[in-house]
């Protein structure tokens, strides 16, 4: 099921499934998170994860910092993806980029038992602080995305 939460001003969608969230990646999410990642990211995970609880009678198994490192590496590599499209003029290039970034656009985080590549989340969770400062302060969501 598809949910809305209103956060910060915000309205971040995310779906909800058995062992699984999908977070979307939009301009909205870009707007939310910027220059505010760390607070913002704990406070959006908590949110839906105190949800997600509530609506399955069960606390999903995975870590926060976990699901931040998860959706914070795909909006990173969506917002490269699509700057580097604004820069590269060359179509052929631009339309591969375009598939890649379709990938990147909704974000699954699924348990172990459900999403193979969970582990790479994991042990990349304890550099969390790292990935939160590569992340560009200013994602200029504006200009860039267009959802």
């Amino acid at each position: 099921m598809d949910k809305v939460y209103e956060l910060e001003e915000h309205k971040i969608k995310v779906g909800l499934e058995p062992q699984l969230i999908r977070v979307y990646s939009n301009a909205e999410l870009w707007d939310y998170l910027d220059g505010k990642a760390n607070d913002r990211f704990e406070l959006m995970v908590n949110t839906i994860k105190a949800d997600y609880a509530q609506q399955f009678g069960k606390t999903l198994a995975i870590s926060n910092d976990s699901l931040i490192v998860e959706i914070l590496v795909h909006v990173y590599c969506d917002f490269l993806g699509l700057s580097f499209n604004r820069i590269v003029k060359i179509k052929w290039i631009q339309a591969l980029v375009k598939r890649l970034l379709k990938r990147a656009e909704v974000v699954d985080c699924g348990e172990k038992s459900v999403d193979s590549n969970r582990w790479v989340w994991d042990l990349l969770a304890g550099n969390k602080s790292f990935f939160i400062a590569i992340l560009p302060k200013n994602l200029n969501a504006k200009d860039i995305k267009k959802h």
